[in-house]
């Protein structure tokens, strides 16, 4: 065995394990491995890893894996550890481009712990599905890069995430991928969305979803209950700016991307 450096780092409390891809090769690192290392309790503990690839001047490449080991195209909150990670480390500058499964998307590092990333434009928006079995009244669609169901609720504190998530990820009207789930409140006060997401290789509520939050940003500005840019409050407290262009359906995220911590890690030096 040999020891292996990371990162762990979070965007508004979505949590990743990130490695450099120059260090380890991406399909050296068996699935079994990567959610033992996110295991919580057990391993590190994360929501993913992410393997951060090199490809030239001002542009990495950004591998996700989900806690449950497999791979996954897109992840909004993981995307701005990427490019925070690939800043730090001189392989992109305050400007870049990040490629990832659906595409070369731009990014943007405002300040420390300040990333804002172009996510692919959302596609399959549907307002208003009727899905057998649900407890609620009202569900929409939204492919953001990964898919996400968004439910509109009053209070998103008394919604209980896993015991009506994980039915809702599994079913069949999102067959056979599964979907990602959130539940959307407003907050009058702040003037901005509450947001709690069920997410789907987690298979548990997560602190944040940056295409969740994208996803339900563009819902309710398809619904006319928002406009862009969409202030989304996550569980984890943090805020997350959601810019929403109808018109070419790009969307850019933008919140923060931090490191916790560093460490090593045991490897078979895959």
């Amino acid at each position: 065995m040999t020891r292996l450096a990371f990162e762990k780092m979070h965007g508004a409390g979505n949590d990743f394990i990130v490695l450099d891809g120059r260090d380890v090769a991406v399909g050296g690192i068996a699935p079994d491995r990567i959610a033992a290392w996110c295991a919580r309790g057990r391993g590190i503990g994360a929501d993913g890893l992410i393997v951060t690839e090199p490809e030239g001047s001002d542009r990495v490449r950004m591998h996700y894996f989900n806690a449950d080991g497999g791979e996954a195209d897109m992840c909004g909150n993981g995307a701005r550890c990427t490019v925070a990670y690939a800043h730090a480390r001189g392989l992109m500058g305050r400007t870049g481009i990040l490629a990832t499964r659906r595409g070369d998307l731009a990014a943007t590092v405002h300040g420390p712990g300040d990333v804002e990333v172009e996510l692919p434009p959302y596609r399959d928006a549907e307002l208003d599905l009727t899905l057998e079995g649900s407890p609620y009244r009202r569900h929409h669609h939204c492919d953001t890069g990964v898919p996400h169901l968004v439910i509109p609720v009053d209070d998103v504190d008394v919604v209980p995430v896993v015991e009506h998530g994980r039915p809702l990820r599994m079913h069949a009207r999102f067959q056979p991928a599964g979907v990602n789930v959130n539940w959307v409140a407003v907050d009058p006060r702040a003037e901005e969305w509450r947001l709690r997401t069920y997410e789907r290789g987690v298979e548990a509520e997560t602190l944040a979803c940056g295409t969740g939050a994208s996803a339900a940003a563009v819902t309710l500005v398809l619904g006319g209950l928002a406009t862009s840019p969409v202030a989304i409050r996550t569980r984890g407290g943090d805020r997350l700016i959601v810019t929403v262009d109808l018109e070419t359906g790009r969307l850019r995220l933008r919140g923060p991307a931090v490191v916790a911590y560093t460490g090593e890690v045991e490897s078979d030096g895959g």
